[in-house]
């Protein structure tokens, strides 16, 4: 069985970040594991508080991981301090971490700030030009890039700035109102769109971590990027398409809308 580790925070509400991470690489018959960042306090509505790990306790956390069950793949989520960043670059370079899939997160799909302002800095430097390949949104693309995104023509100048500078591939994401539904991956100098389906569903929490860790999840089978995103895009497809509506603001997806099981089918009698 391939494995895939996930760097990122809980989500206590289930739906974004770890939780996510883990059902999606189940979901793709991955096995996975876990070293957890940050603990929030968080539902459908918004993020109340976060817990952050000490950078000694995810040091041990990432040595426990790669000197036992090393991963096939790796997807880093939401690390809000450069402590900590620092600790994941020094352990990746360490280990030499293959298939890294970095989703920058900044802000929570609700709004709320995520990543500190002195850790983007460290981010930038230390951490994006490890990855295989980035999967920032339109807001997170323009503050990489420092420029605004109004257009396609925007997405396709920014994913070249970004992909030259930290000299990785990126999928700048569709949404935010601007080409929804459709990604830009920019690899090699050459951009290739990704036509999604527009699913009219508001219940979108946990998008992005679920996306990044499906192409985690594909990169640690083997495919090649442009399959491993094909492949993602496909399934956050399917797992909005089966139009799950939990809690009161905008809720998570159905990650195992394709687990076909006999105790699925008790557990919804």
């Amino acid at each position: 069985m391939r494995t895939a580790l996930t760097i990122a925070g809980s989500d206590s509400s289930g739906g974004a970040g770890i939780q996510a991470d883990i059902k999606t690489m189940s979901a793709h018959g991955i096995f996975a594991m876990s070293a957890v960042t940050a603990l929030t306090a968080q539902n459908t509505t918004g993020v109340t508080d976060i817990l952050e790990s000490t950078p000694s306790f995810l040091a041990n956390q990432l040595d426990a991981v790669f000197t036992d069950i090393f991963p096939d793949a790796v997807k880093i989520g939401m690390v809000s301090s450069a402590e900590l960043i620092t600790v994941i670059a020094d352990k990746l370079t360490q280990y030499g971490a293959r298939h890294i899939v970095v989703d920058p997160v900044m802000v929570a799909t609700s709004g709320s700030k995520l990543l500190r302002d002195d850790a983007i800095g460290v981010l930038t430097e230390r951490l994006l030009p490890l990855a295989e390949v980035l999967t920032p949104n339109i807001p997170e693309a323009e503050i990489l890039a420092d420029m605004k995104i109004e257009s396609p023509a925007d997405m396709e100048t920014a994913a070249r700035a970004i992909s030259e500078k930290y000299g990785c591939a990126v999928l700048c994401k569709g949404g935010h109102d601007l080409n929804d539904a459709n990604d830009l991956l920019w690899k090699d100098g050459a951009g290739r769109w990704f036509k999604g389906r527009r699913i009219d569903n508001p219940n979108t929490h946990g998008t992005g971590c679920t996306l990044s860790s499906a192409i985690a999840s594909n990169l640690a089978k083997g495919m090649d990027l442009e399959a491993a995103v094909e492949g993602a895009k496909a399934y956050i497809s399917g797992a909005l398409a089966a139009m799950l509506d939990l809690g009161k603001g905008r809720g998570p997806m159905n990650h195992l809308f394709d687990l076909k099981s006999s105790y699925i089918e008790e557990a919804n009698v």
